[in-house]
């Protein structure tokens, strides 16, 4: 396998994988909103875009629960703009707070309605693993 850092900065890393027909990887590496958090995301919708990955690896263990205004940006222009970019599998890596963990079960059941195949994990290995896995 073969990775590519988009993006690395004190908030957090996103790489691109070429295993199982590309993974975006995001790291989350301490809580982060607002425009850091959405620079991150950005570059994660980007590489889906340009490496025409379908698959999306959320590594969030170190992040908190979204202020509402990203909650209101992620819903309305983050997440249609991802899936236009290809976006079809989600793992995700829960925070390791509850109220966080609340926030993005909510995520995965509101894009799992949208289409999004979305896994929950508590290993970023095992989301990797299952994400490879998909086609």
């Amino acid at each position: 396998m073969s990775s590519s850092i988009v993006l690395d900065n004190e908030n957090g890393t996103v790489w691109y994988h070429d295993e199982g027909g590309g993974i975006v990887h995001h790291h989350i590496k301490k809580w982060v909103w607002g425009d850091a958090l959405r620079a991150l995301l950005e570059a994660g919708t980007k590489a889906m875009r340009d490496h025409g990955a379908k698959k999306w690896l959320s590594d969030d263990r170190l992040n908190g629960v979204l202020k509402p205004a990203d909650e209101e940006w992620a819903k309305t222009v983050w997440f249609p703009k991802t899936l236009q970019a290809g976006w079809k599998h989600w793992a995700v890596v829960l925070p390791e707070k509850v109220v966080g963990q609340m926030n993005m079960k909510r995520f995965a059941e509101d894009y799992a309605k949208a289409g999004i195949n979305a896994s929950l994990f508590s290993d970023p290995e095992a989301a990797q693993t299952w994400l490879a896995k998909l086609f």
